[in-house]
């Protein structure tokens, strides 16, 4: 039992996320069915599964707001901005309400409980104000059809129900009258027209008074189903040969009936009869049919020279068809839907739900593999034994692929966290009373679980920083010569092995001047300091940092930014912000692709040795004939700041006659990194640094390397950050400074 309850609290959480979305898309088209539809369905599988684990608190919820979703899927009720904000309350509440269950709490709590009693209330509100709405009368019937027509005063319904009826011989030799039948056929609605089939009657003299031979073709108007009108035959049903075909208006409606089925394996028949479309009777006569002309197989000699292969028994879409029982419309979208139901249970059947906790013991093993396997190499290497070396070469191969593969499962798009960003998007703007729109780019873009896990708090702050201080008030946004609507969008990419998400906006920009200012008052810059326009946006990253004059409920305490960087930078990434004043901002994270395994480049310092991650590598070139008091060197006519890890890690010792220089690019700028020695490709386990290095900048993380010892992973973007603007400073500041400015940038 609690196996199945994991799981229904797992898919239930997938089906609240489909039916707040639906929601938030209700506003913008409320006349979209397919979408009502889908919403519908997903309260209604959350209210099935709940009473499948006996959780009546959730089941007795979403029973009411299954209720209201039904009124609103029949027309009942209209989709209102007012409904939709109800509705999404309640997705609310549902979310509250399944954490309970997962928590393992018997019972909500009191403000649970206080809170869905309101939400209750509301809802009978809704759902009693329909009913109390005057039931539309039998002459106001659906004109939306091409065969409705005005006439006078009233209106005419040429689309009726067809029905052919050819009673036996034997019908009034048991007592029945067919007249009766059409008299009562009549009480089910008005029959436009009736028409006598004689094509049966022989001769007089051949003729039998007690037996029948007429039949009728009649048009009947009527409000019912095709099993009530043929249940107006079940007495002479063995008797007679009965052919109902509905009006073609409602052929849309059966169609719509079968599209909105459950996902449920059926056979055609069983489709044809939930949608009312044929009887259980005419299922019956068609499958028997189709057993009678279906040929007998197991002869002796079939297949063979004399014998013709048996051809493939009729189908029975194409029976029915051709015996005018139902459309063929009706069939082809009964075996569309078949099919649709036959692949989404293959792709179902495909796909393997794992704890996330088994997952990540996987990668802790395959890291391990990793490290050993590159001991093996090493020892193999030393052995210098062909057989052995080659061996663990493909071992390395093989493990590098296992690596990749482990990996992978922990890839998952980015588009189900953007998604969520669509109702803070929509509450946030009514609340600021501002009308705001989000677009979404780049949704399916793939990276770790763990990386798109930390990332939701950070977006979080930096979308509401863009909805509060970014996009300015329709009234300024018009005297700008803006559109009324404010745009705000998400966007994610892969750039050199890493992932850039981007937060952009079309509001006001940063005011550079007021973020200056206020860092004097501060405290955090000099009033005479010089500073880049990226350094002074940077700014606001700085902790308690705020222009804001009024705290408002969403922002304004100085709290937030300098948490977005702090956690990004904690994933191994970097935040930056370009703005232009009065256009706009974009704020641009850096996020590695995964945090446990990684490619490397291993350098060495004296006798230690520094893994610097391959994607960030551009090129290695030898350092030569460059005077020790330059940051910098002309690499094919660029200016080119690199720093020496030997004075950054303050190792002693005079460094080799030939050095060299690993170039390494981040965010689109690129620096050097001065090392002794090149030391080729590693597969690199990521280790994390302990407590006490938490705060030292320049270094990501460590690695075991295959003789045991340990290796710094070096952060690349700090290190290119650092060095670049402490070439800018080396610039703007007097020359007594200029030696160790990027080091001591570096080291701060």
């Amino acid at each position: 039992m609690d196996e199945i309850t994991g799981v229904f609290i797992q898919e239930s959480r997938e089906q609240l996320a489909e039916m707040e979305a639906g929601l938030l898309r209700l506003e913008q088209n409320p006349d979209d069915q397919d979408n009502i539809n889908a919403i519908f369905r997903a309260a209604h599988t959350i209210k099935g599964g709940s009473g499948v684990i006996e959780c009546h608190f959730i089941e007795a919820f979403t029973h009411l707001v299954e209720n209201l979703l039904d009124s609103l899927r029949n027309g009942d009720i209209a989709a209102t901005p007012l409904l939709a904000t109800l509705l999404l309350e309640c997705c609310d509440q549902m979310s509250s309400l399944i954490d309970v269950l997962a928590a393992g709490t018997p019972a909500p709590d009191a403000g649970l409980l206080a809170r869905g009693d309101a939400l209750t209330e509301r809802l009978k509100q809704f759902i009693a104000a329909q009913t109390k709405q005057p039931e539309a009368s039998s002459a106001a019937l659906t004109v939306h059809d091409s065969s409705v027509e005005a006439s006078g005063g009233g209106v005419v319904i040429t689309d009726s129900w067809h029905i052919s009826v050819r009673f036996g011989r034997n019908v009034l030799r048991g007592g029945m009258d067919p007249l009766s039948f059409i008299r009562y056929l009549a009480s089910l609605g008005e029959i436009l027209g009736i028409e006598t089939v004689t094509d049966a009657m022989p001769a007089a003299a051949e003729m039998d008074p007690e037996s029948c031979y007429m039949g009728f073709e009649i048009r009947l108007q009527t409000r019912s189903s095709k099993a009530d009108i043929e249940r107006v035959f079940n007495f002479v049903r063995d008797e007679c040969d009965l052919r109902i075909l509905p009006p073609h208006s409602n052929l849309a409606d059966y169609i719509k009936h079968i599209q909105e089925l459950p996902e449920d394996t059926m056979r055609l028949g069983e489709i044809l009869v939930r949608c009312g479309a044929l009887t259980q009777a005419e299922i019956d006569d068609g499958l028997h049919l189709q057993k009678d002309l279906t040929p007998e197989a197991g002869l002796e000699g079939e297949g063979t020279d004399q014998t013709p292969p048996t051809p493939p028994p009729p189908q029975l879409g194409e029976i029915l068809v051709e015996h005018k029982v139902v459309h063929k419309e009706i069939i082809d979208a009964a075996i569309v839907k078949q099919a649709q139901v036959s692949d989404n249970k293959s792709k179902e059947a495909r796909l393997v739900r794992v704890q996330a906790d088994k997952l990540d013991q996987l990668i802790d093993l395959v890291g391990e593999l990793v490290i050993a396997g590159a001991s093996a190499n090493l020892l193999a290497q030393k052995s210098r034994n062909g057989d052995l070396v080659e061996a663990t070469s493909v071992l390395s191969r093989l493990v590098e692929d296992i690596r990749d593969s482990a990996l992978q499962l922990r890839m998952v798009q980015i588009g189900d966290t953007f998604t969520r960003f669509n109702r803070l998007v929509r509450d946030v703007s009514k609340e600021l009373g501002k009308d705001i729109e989000l677009s979404i780019s780049g949704a399916e873009t793939e990276l770790d679980k763990t990386v798109v896990e930390k990332i939701g708090d950070p977006l979080m702050h930096l979308v509401r920083n863009s909805l509060d201080h970014g996009i300015e008030p329709a009234a300024l946004r018009l005297q700008r010569g803006k559109p009324a609507t404010g745009h705000v969008s998400l966007n994610a990419f892969h750039d050199s092995g890493s992932i850039v998400i981007q937060i952009s906006d079309d509001g006001g920009g940063l005011n550079k001047d007021k973020i200056h200012a206020k860092a004097v008052e501060r405290g955090l810059i000099q009033p005479t300091q010089t500073l880049t326009d990226a350094e002074i946006a940077n700014l606001i990253f700085e902790p308690g940092f705020s222009t804001v004059d009024q705290v408002s409920n969403l922002s304004g305490r100085g709290v937030g930014m300098d948490v977005v960087r702090r956690n990004i930078q904690a994933l191994r990434g970097a935040v930056d912000v370009d703005s232009v004043e009065g256009e706009g901002a974009t704020f641009t994270i850096r996020l590695p692709l995964t945090l446990a395994i990684i490619d490397g480049f291993l350098v060495g310092v004296d006798k230690a040795s520094y893994v610097i991650p391959l994607d960030t590598v551009v090129e290695c070139i030898e350092l030569k004939n460059l005077p020790t008091d330059r940051n910098f060197l002309n690499l094919r006519g660029e200016a080119l700041p690199f720093v020496r890890l030997r004075e950054l890690f303050e190792v002693e010792g005079e460094p080799p006659p030939r050095e060299n220089i690993v170039v390494v690019q981040f965010a689109g700028k690129r620096a050097g990194i001065v090392v002794d020695q090149l030391m080729g490709e590693f597969q690199t386990v990521i280790k994390p640094l302990g407590a006490m290095f938490r705060h030292l900048r320049g270094i990501g993380g460590s690695t075991i390397l295959g003789s045991g010892e340990v290796a710094l992973i070096l952060d690349v973007a700090a290190l290119v950050h650092a060095v670049s603007q402490g070439e800018e400073h080396r610039l703007l500041a007097p020359p007594a400074r200029h030696k160790l400015s990027a080091v001591q940038n570096v080291r701060q």
